[in-house]
């Protein structure tokens, strides 16, 4: 079994006796893209920001990279760690080089460290431009930036396309899938994006009113989708009636059970006279089962 970058148990948080995270168990596989998936409102934010320390939990245990999250070692934890949450933040009057300068102090890393995260963001040639003129795509990688300084073992990005334009986007997949490899972080990402988090991440954990409503890697949740057969006929009232299929917009539909009772369907229809005018696989897609699962139908 694979280490666990993230581990929480019973993790809650009340509001004015309101729940917005309720007893909700993480597992965020070491060296893993994972993304933390939920409509707005669904408790990402708060949960991320539970297991940085930057919210005290109404109940529960956060360990992260193998150590318990206390207040006594809050910050010998977080040594290990960067996040990007909600909107970045930037000193606007100073240069992206001065920005991460100033990260750079405060964690007490080398100078050399600034190199590297320009240069893996691509901002190494923003030279004496201002972050107040960046674009709000030039300020995301900043932040991110910020957040990689030191190779940090386990990054946080809460929303990190949001606001960007198609080739921000595009970009910004791109490195957060490369990170696991080219640098050894994890990465746990949130969105409310299905498309998104589906592009970057390998594992997934959906969360929905405050509750994880599933968890695994992303492969497992695809194998959950129901297969059907879909035809169209000469003959569909006699057809349905042959291979005990149901009518639907214009086609009819049986379960998929593999190649061979796909032949043994198509022959049964033609010996008994009815051709086959159509005929094709399909399959529930991922948003499919997101919302099953978001609004509690399950899977």
């Amino acid at each position: 079994m694979a280490e666990l970058a993230i581990a929480t148990s019973g993790l809650t948080k009340s509001y004015g006796g309101v729940r917005v995270v309720d007893n909700v168990k993480l597992r965020v596989p070491e060296g893993s893209v994972y993304g933390f998936l939920g409509p707005n409102g669904a408790g990402k934010s708060t949960t991320m920001k539970m297991i940085l320390g930057l919210v005290r939990p109404t109940d529960g245990r956060v360990d992260v990279l193998g150590e318990r999250m206390e207040r006594k070692n809050r910050l010998e934890v977080l040594a290990h760690v960067g996040s990007l949450i909600e909107s970045p933040s930037c000193y606007r009057h100073l240069t992206a080089r001065e920005n991460l300068d100033v990260v750079r102090r405060l964690k007490g890393l080398p100078a050399s460290a600034i190199d590297e995260a320009l240069e893996t963001v691509g901002l190494a040639n923003t030279g004496k431009k201002l972050a107040g003129q960046f674009s709000l795509g030039m300020k995301q990688r900043l932040g991110l930036a910020a957040a990689l300084l030191g190779n940090p073992r386990l990054v946080l990005l809460d929303e990190p396309t949001n606001g960007l334009d198609p080739e921000g986007i595009h970009e910004m997949r791109a490195l957060v899938r490369a990170l696991p490899q080219t640098h050894g972080t994890t990465v746990l990402v949130s969105s409310h994006l299905l498309a998104e988090v589906e592009q970057m991440a390998d594992h997934l954990g959906i969360i929905s009113r405050g509750q994880m409503v599933w968890q695994g890697p992303l492969e497992r949740l695809r194998a959950r989708a129901r297969r059907q057969l879909a035809f169209r006929t000469t003959d569909d009232a006699r057809a349905a009636a042959l291979l005990g299929a149901s009518a639907q917009d214009g086609w009819l539909l049986a379960p998929f059970a593999g190649d061979e009772a796909v032949a043994h369907s198509s022959l049964a229809l033609a010996r008994a006279g009815i051709g086959v005018v159509r005929i094709e696989e399909r399959s529930e897609s991922i948003e499919d089962l997101f919302l099953a699962l978001t609004e509690g139908r399950g899977l």
